[in-house]
């Protein structure tokens, strides 16, 4: 928990002070001020910032869904970054020195922050969509891995190498080519002994938790996180605001209440679908539809729970779209292929009425879509014809 590194300090920006005669004047300069702290992302409502010994707080990033972090902003450049049941970091500008008295438990990061490795490579496109490739040196993919073009032209450029798996990184080339930062997703915590490593070679492994956002717009805005991290800040938000912009037109759209199943069959002919709280069925109720396995629940904390094909049957045959992911399974591109997995398939109502789909192989990669993607299901459960409209979406015919 934060509370357990450091002191808390309750710190309003721009609030006014009791008086006796407040006069219009200073109210005034406190609208100003609050409006400054919006337009640069500031929160401007009192915030639990760590109290830290020879800094002076300023400003607390704001986050509209995500709520795996926190950004502190102190003058002189500093930067406090808290990870939900992660670590805690301390970015040290350029020329800075570490504060004297700093909780040993804080990690402290030197700005500026380079030669990252990525294995969190779902967070790849977001460094992509901030124009923040060049802190990226390495990743945990090889070329072939990677599902979109960007990555996989990095790679053939030589500006970014492939430095082996979470689970087995080359550790001289880390050092070789002066690893700043290892970005770990939560896998890393099955190879403990991967990260304790690291660390013992003096490279700061930070555990990306966006996968544990609800919400897909949440997921997305780690933009924002990784912006103050790599110095992006202002690329960062006006990407992340350039994708809510449409979003925010479903705000007030009454749902279709039309029913999705959204899975894939697994290599032992299981169906394997998000649990009813995941990231996906939020997203397809918020393009104007129904999940149809929203009381789906695992006791594992894993995001998918398989079912038997009977048990996939009887909840999802009157589902009124099956949308295949084919970020998981990239095998089935027809009707034909779905059919063939289980013929039990052919019985469902999506299938008769030949309202049959596929997510796309990118889906899990491309962490930058979100927006544009819950406008694609938007645009599939009210048009017509909206085939010819989808960007991520595919027919199977």
């Amino acid at each position: 928990m934060l509370s357990m590194v450091m002191c808390f300090s309750l710190t309003a920006c721009g609030s006014n002070e009791s008086s006796s005669d407040p006069g219009t004047d200073q109210q005034t300069e406190a609208d100003e001020q609050s409006e400054a702290a919006d337009e640069q992302g500031e929160q401007s409502e009192p915030s639990d910032a760590p109290e830290i010994k020879g800094l002076t707080f300023e400003s607390e990033l704001e986050r509209d869904y995500a709520e795996q972090f926190n950004v502190y902003r102190y003058e002189g450049g500093y930067k406090y970054f808290h990870i939900v049941e992660g670590d805690d970091f301390l970015l040290v500008p350029e020329g800075g020195e570490v504060p004297e008295g700093l909780d040993e438990s804080v990690i402290v990061l030197q700005a500026p922050v380079q030669n990252i490795y990525l294995a969190a490579t779902a967070q790849m496109a977001l460094f992509l969509s901030m124009d923040g490739a060049d802190s990226i040196r390495m990743t945990s993919l090889k070329q072939d891995g990677w599902t979109y073009d960007e990555p996989k032209k990095l790679m053939d450029d030589g500006k970014m190498l492939f430095a082996g798996k979470y689970s087995e990184p080359d550790y001289e080339m880390l050092l070789d080519e002066d690893c700043g930062l290892a970005i770990e997703s939560t896998m890393i915590y099955h190879s403990p002994e991967v990260k304790e490593m690291i660390e013992d070679l003096d490279i700061p492994v930070m555990v990306d938790r966006s996968s544990y956002e609800s919400n897909p717009l949440g997921r997305m805005e780690w933009i924002k996180f990784y912006g103050e991290l790599i110095g992006k800040e202002e690329e960062a938000k006006a990407f992340f605001d350039a994708q809510m912009e449409e979003v925010k037109s479903l705000e007030d759209f009454t749902n279709t209440e039309k029913t999705v199943a959204f899975f894939y069959i697994t290599t032992d002919g299981k169906a394997n679908v998000r649990r009813g709280d995941d990231y996906i069925p939020t997203m397809i109720e918020m393009a104007g539809a129904r999940y149809i396995f929203k009381d789906i629940t695992s006791d594992t904390g894993h995001s998918t729970v398989p079912m038997t094909m009977e048990a996939f049957y009887d909840m999802a045959r009157d589902a009124d779209y099956i949308i295949y992911n084919a970020s998981i399974d990239g095998s089935v591109t027809t009707l034909e292929d779905l059919i063939a997995k289980d013929p039990i398939m052919s019985e469902m109502k999506a299938v008769k009425e030949n309202n049959c789909w596929s997510s796309g192989g990118s889906m899990y990669q491309r962490t930058d879509i979100a927006g544009d993607m819950i406008m694609d299901f938007h645009i599939l459960f009210t048009d017509e014809d909206p085939e010819s409209k989808l960007q991520f979406i595919t027919k199977l015919n």
